[in-house]
């Protein structure tokens, strides 16, 4: 095996890992604290890239669309948590399911309207063409870059929610709510901080991920699913299980689909292997959780206190 090639992989699997883990830290927020299905969450990693795309071909700099469309895609998210889901805290979780598929299809529709169907291509900064040697390989900095920001996120969310006043808060809403409100706290403001903060932080996926795939109608359909998985294999309100869920998910699913086939072969013909191996590897996500969710329903890494 090609040792060079194995770390490439493996840097590829945790980029995968980074987003989904920025896509579900707020999913997990959101549900965990407010038992909400939120299914439009994938959305704000689409605005958030939008935003981002925008403002970096206006301004022609990265850092400086990354300080504005941060912010923005949390205004939106607060907005939508204010105007629209306070409203479905308290139906079942197939109204809410449906309403924020809706909400899906509002925000597709939006930004057809607004940048059109074609999409938008955001260009990679100058830096992250870089080569820099990892244990033998050659990586685009950016891509470890993306890398670097999903640990920082990881320390800084667990650095909120554990150290901080509102971690406390965010924890014991999570253990009893009605409790926390009975003690004088306005649940539906932190309830409205949570969701802004879980907007902003998949926004952030986006931003990092677009220059690397474009900016897209639908993107967030396509990895919120994902991110459902992830938060399952993790343990559902846990942001440390958000993360190693990420982590486990994005190397098993790129590692698997570029060397299950190889494996496969040890046992049978080679065009056999070629057939199944992309199958078996879209599925390999999906087993783990279904094995996980029998072994283990709370998920390897759920909340000390529920």
């Amino acid at each position: 095996m090609d040792f060079a090639l194995f770390v490439t992989q493996l840097v590829n699997g945790l980029q995968l890992g980074v987003m989904l883990f920025l896509v579900a830290a707020g999913l997990t927020l959101i549900f965990g604290i407010m038992d909400f299905m939120n299914l439009a969450h994938g959305s704000f990693y689409m605005i958030g890239a939008y935003f981002f795309g925008t403002i970096v071909l206006l301004t022609d700099s990265f850092i400086f669309g990354l300080i504005i469309a941060i912010p923005l895609t949390a205004m939106v998210g607060y907005a939508i948590e204010a105007s629209i889901v306070q409203r479905l805290y308290t139906k079942s979780h197939l109204d809410q399911v449906l309403a924020t598929f809706g909400l899906i299809l509002i925000f597709d529709t939006a930004v057809h309207f607004v940048w059109g169907a074609d999409g938008m291509s955001i260009p990679t900064p100058d830096w992250g063409n870089w080569l820099v040697p990892v244990f033998g390989a050659e990586l685009p900095a950016y891509r470890l870059a993306i890398v670097g920001v999903g640990l920082l996120v990881a320390f800084a969310l667990y650095y909120m929610v554990v150290k901080t006043r509102l971690g406390m808060l965010i924890r014991a809403g999570a253990s009893n709510r009605r409790m926390v409100q009975a003690l004088g706290v306005n649940i539906q403001k932190l309830f409205g901080i949570v969701f802004a903060i879980g907007a902003g932080i998949a926004g952030l996926a986006g931003m990092m991920i677009s220059p690397i795939t474009g900016a897209s109608i639908g993107m967030g359909s396509e990895i919120i699913i994902v991110a459902f998985v992830v938060i399952i294999i993790g343990g559902i309100g846990s942001v440390q299980g958000a993360f190693w869920g990420a982590m486990i998910v994005g190397v098993i699913d790129t590692l698997g689909r570029s060397y299950l086939d190889g494996l496969l072969m040890l046992f049978m013909s080679s065009g056999n292997a070629e057939t199944a191996a992309p199958a078996l590897s879209a599925m390999l996500i999906y087993i783990l959780m279904a094995v996980i969710l029998v072994v283990r329903p709370e998920g390897l890494f759920p909340p000390k206190v529920r």
